[in-house]
């Protein structure tokens, strides 16, 4: 899936969307829009679902899943991802994520 696909009333429900991060002391939280405007956004296939993390798409490629825990419905997934884009010490890599899904529309 792309975020081409979707339809626009799909991409207005995930622009309201609100995520959290802490990055040393700082926290958000912040919209997607802001992700989906200024960032090259795009979902990522974690186990045949796609996901769509807050990074730019030119980060998937160091991006590994270390483990998934998904909800008993598949419409939640905790991940335990390594990012080396900026650091490739495995201490300042990892990152945690916790997914909802969205009932997506194509266009």
């Amino acid at each position: 899936m792309k975020l081409s696909d979707l339809s626009t009333e799909t991409l207005e429900k995930i622009k309201l969307v609100r995520w959290n991060r802490i990055i040393e002391k700082h926290e958000g939280p912040e919209d997607w829009e802001s992700v989906l405007e200024y960032e090259e956004a795009e979902f990522i296939e974690i186990e045949g679902c796609a996901v769509l993390l807050p990074v730019d798409k030119s980060h998937h490629p160091n991006i590994s899943i270390i483990r998934s825990i998904w909800s008993r419905d598949n419409n939640s997934v905790t991940l335990f991802v390594s990012d080396t884009t900026y650091e490739d010490d495995p201490f300042f890599s990892g990152f945690i994520a916790v997914c909802d899904g969205v009932t997506a529309q194509r266009s």
